[in-house]
Order: structure tokens, then C-alpha cells, then sequence
């Protein structure tokens, strides 16, 4: 059964590009009033011109709570309340080692990965509560679930994932259910420029590819519709089987010498 938004309100953070738009199309095209919260203003309002009356844009910082105020009062004398929150925007450090890196580098990757959520639900939810409740998604990854080798950047999304179950408690009393998604390897521009890294997850991937942006937004939409309406505090995988197998799925090829199926 299609997703169904209609009189929904929807916001999503870095929502001007890669997987960020990709959910927006999405959410609007299942008849979702959208607000683009995204810091590259000319490509947000150029998104919202293509997609109407149904969506608007607004500049967001989101590690800035003056930003994130204005942000969700323009949301509600928009659109008449908020129903939706996904926290989509992050930014990826990668290609140095702990010791290397920088205090302003791991300050800016938390403040925009942990910070930015943090402040975002702060924001949004009690917009949401006086809208009749809804949905939180966090965009986390399996940087978040498995051991990963940078530091501020799985740093970051391990943090993200204890606040969004603090969250899913604090919330459950207004109706508002809070979960996130954990993309492995996406095609955004997040990656562009680490083939090698983009072609070792994959081949340690069971489904043999990374994730499409389609693939994530499913996930996101799913988790912000009724259709989920009894979950709460959830991590999603959206991996192809990285994390629950891609350590044995590597052990095969070693042992057996066997790839992956065809």
C-alpha cells in the first residue's frame, strides 16, 4: 500500500541535496507539505520551485538553536503544525586517525551530527505534540553499530543513537515515536572521491551494492507513517546485511573461497 501523507507536515534537514532531496521528492509525492531546512540556500529554493506550493524552504544551520526556532515557527504559520521531523543533514571526517584529528574538525562533526539532532528535537517536538504527535527519524549509520575507524564520525552516530531511544522515552507520552535509520554506503557526495573504501563496503555487503537513495527514503517513510505506528526507539539497518552478516560473509571468501552469489 502507498505511503499516504496527506495534511502531514514534514521537516527535513539537509534536505537540498543527495539523500535529503531524495526523501523530500518522496514525502511529497505521497501528498506531505514539506519544509527543506538546509544551509545552501539556492539549491533548497531551487528544489522547492520544482515541487510547488506543497514545499518551502528555510535556512537552517542545524548545530544553531536561533535557526532551529525559526525554522519550526516557519514550519507551523507555514503549514499550520508539524507532524514529521527527519534529521538528515551530516557531514563525514574520514582519512585521518584519531590522533590526527583536529579539535575544531571533531567540534564541527558533533556539533552537526549529535548537536544538530539534539537541538532539532528540542525544537520540534512539542510543535508536534500540539499537532496531535508524529514521528522523529534520525539519520544514523553503521559507522554507528560496528567498529569504525573514525573517530569523530562514528563518535558521533554511536551519540546518535542513545539519543534517539532517550528520546523515544521522554516523547512516548506525547505520541511522538522516535527511530533511526543507519544507511551503510549511499551514493551522495558524501562519498564521492573514496572508491576504494565505497568497493570494500560493497563487497562485504551480502546484497553485493551499496544502498540506493531510494533505498533509504523507503526506510525513512516507512518509519514516519502510521503503517509503524508501534514502533519506537528502533535502529534500522538499511545495509544489504553489512552489519548482521558482512563480517561472515568476508570469513567465506577467506575460508571457502567463495563470493558472493550471482
Amino acid at each position: 500500500m502507498p505511503f499516504n501523507f496527506s495534511n502531514k507536515t514534514v521537516l527535513i534537514t539537509g534536505g537540498a541535496r543527495g539523500q535529503g532531496a531524495a526523501e523530500v521528492r518522496m514525502f511529497a509525492a505521497a501528498g506531505a507539505r514539506v519544509v527543506i531546512g538546509d544551509v545552501v540556500d539556492d539549491e533548497g529554493l531551487a528544489l522547492a520551485r520544482e515541487i510547488g506550493s506543497a514545499c518551502a524552504f528555510h535556512h537552517l544551520d542545524v548545530s544553531s538553536e536561533t535557526d532551529w526556532r525559526e525554522t519550526v515557527a516557519f514550519a507551523k504559520t507555514k503549514f499550520g503544525g508539524l507532524h514529521v521531523l527527519v534529521n538528515n543533514a551530516g557531514i563525514s571526517l574520514r582519512g585521518v586517525d584519531l590522533v590526527g584529528t583536529k579539535r575544531a574538525d571533531w567540534d564541527r562533526v558533533l556539533a552537526v551530527n549529535l548537536t544538530g539532532p539534539f537541538l532539532g528535537m528540542q525544537a520540534a517536538a512539542p510543535a508536534m505534540r500540539d499537532s496531535g504527535g508524529g514521528s522523529i527519524v534520525n539519520i544514523g549509520s553503521t559507522a554507528g553499530i560496528n567498529g569504525h575507524f573514525a573517530a569523530a564520525y562514528s563518535a558521533s552516530k554511536w551519540g546518535l543513537r542513545g539519543l534517539t531511544k532517550a528520546a523515544a522515552h521522554d516523547f512516548a507520552g506525547w505520541n511522538i515515536r522516535v527511530n533511526a535509520v543507519h544507511p551503510s554506503i549511499v551514493q551522495t557526495p558524501m562519498v564521492a572521491g573514496s572508491a576504494n573504501f565505497v568497493a570494500a563496503m560493497e563487497s562485504m555487503t551480502p546484497l553485493a551494492r551499496g544502498a540506493s537513495l531510494e533505498d533509504v527514503a523507503n526506510a525513512v517513510m516507512f518509519l514516519a507513517s502510521e503503517e509503524a505506528s508501534f514502533l519506537t526507539g528502533l535502529d534500522l539497518p538499511v545495509d544489504g546485511g553489512f552489519s548482521a552478516l558482512g563480517t561472515y560473509t568476508e570469513v567465506r571468501r577467506r575460508a571457502l573461497g567463495q563470493g558472493a552469489l550471482k
